[in-house]
């Protein structure tokens, strides 16, 4: 399969289509969003996820609302349809950063100045530069991520989370992007690949994307990356990221944090790839982040999807005793000093100096 395949967003006349990624890997099937609530259905059900490509079909949801009013809507009726589309994801702020940027294309003291018409066409002009703009800052931040390793093709063994690739953005994705550019720049790459809930994201994604990209990968648990480390030298550990504060504590998917805490006691420098929108300088530290709770039934079964009405579709493999409590948090806080250095579209960047990185 052809890089460009794996693009998982599509802007067309019929709406926005998204490569559903609950079906990957037993089959290729494409949902179509018509309108606003089918935008938040995609982001909560997870037929679209990663922070960049939940903000980039936020606001095309909102363009499709906007696109089906005849008459322009109030300041308060704009805002609540971006209120609804970010209450769908709380946790990433590549959401909440492109909406604010929206709206102030659109100041409130300048609002009813403009047309239904012209409302329309901005937003949707938009919605396509952010898309574009994340492909350049993906594909800058890979460059930079490769300087990282040595210049001369090396052998590397790398750990990986969640999944950071095409799939989770608008094409080449951020830490799985700096994989495949280690690739392209002639490395012998071995990735190991964590399984990662909800939904198996790097049984399902990761390992289906490195295989396309024929980059040697094992699939691992996630409970042994440790065994795994104390067992053979591993390079580097690179992940992505939802949320950044303004100290580096850094949320990422569930399962991030004790792999951190490994990475250290074995010496291993542990990455963060994420570009600039992840970093949210208006909370102070993790703590303030909040930490999205999804239902017990994907822990207790396996292939638990729903549809639009929020009706089982596929529920499968009953792996639990039944009317067991389960937890599911879908990410966790990684503190700053477990945290090497950010690899960002602007350079590399360690903890302690993000916010004059940025400033």
């Amino acid at each position: 399969m052809k890089k460009e395949n794996l693009r998982p967003i599509f802007w067309e006349k019929e709406g926005l289509k998204l490569l559903d990624q609950r079906q990957i890997p037993g089959k290729k099937e494409w949902f179509t969003a018509q309108n606003s609530e089918d935008a938040i259905f995609a982001i909560k059900e997870m037929v679209v996820r990663g922070a960049p490509a939940i903000a980039i079909t936020g606001l095309f949801g909102a363009v499709l609302e906007l696109k089906k009013f005849s008459k322009k809507p109030d300041y308060q009726e704009f805002q609540t349809i971006l209120s609804k589309i970010l209450e769908s994801r709380p946790t990433a702020v590549n959401l909440r950063r492109a909406f604010e940027e929206l709206s102030s294309i659109f100041p409130k003291e300048e609002y009813d100045k403009v047309s239904l018409s012209e409302l329309q066409q901005k937003s949707e002009e938009f919605a396509i530069h952010v898309f574009e703009e994340d492909i350049r800052n993906n594909l800058a931040l890979a460059k930079n991520g490769v300087g990282l390793f040595p210049s001369s093709p090396s052998k590397l063994k790398i750990i990986t989370h969640c999944n950071t690739g095409a799939l989770a953005t608008a094409g080449h994705g951020t830490a799985l992007g700096v994989i495949r550019s280690l690739k392209e720049a002639g490395h012998d790459l071995t990735v190991y690949a964590d399984e990662t809930r909800p939904y198996l994201q790097g049984a399902r994604l990761t390992a289906w994307e490195l295989m396309e990209e024929g980059i040697e990968n094992y699939l691992i648990t996630d409970s042994m990356a440790g065994w795994l480390m104390s067992s053979q030298k591993i390079d580097a550990v690179i992940v992505g990221v939802d949320r950044v504060a303004a100290n580096g504590d850094s949320a990422n998917k569930i399962g991030t944090y004790p792999l951190a805490v490994l990475a250290k006691h074995h010496g291993i420098p542990f990455y963060i790839a994420a570009t600039e929108k992840s970093f949210d300088f208006k909370i102070t530290d993790g703590s303030q982040i909040p930490i999205e709770m999804r239902t017990q039934d994907e822990v207790t079964r396996l292939n638990f999807l729903k549809n639009e009405k929020g009706e089982a579709i596929l529920s499968e493999g009953v792996i639990a005793p039944v009317g067991v409590k389960a937890l599911n948090p879908s990410f966790d806080v990684t503190p700053a000093n477990l945290i090497k250095a950010f690899i960002t579209e602007k350079g590399i960047v360690p903890p302690d100096k993000i916010k004059e990185f940025f400033g």
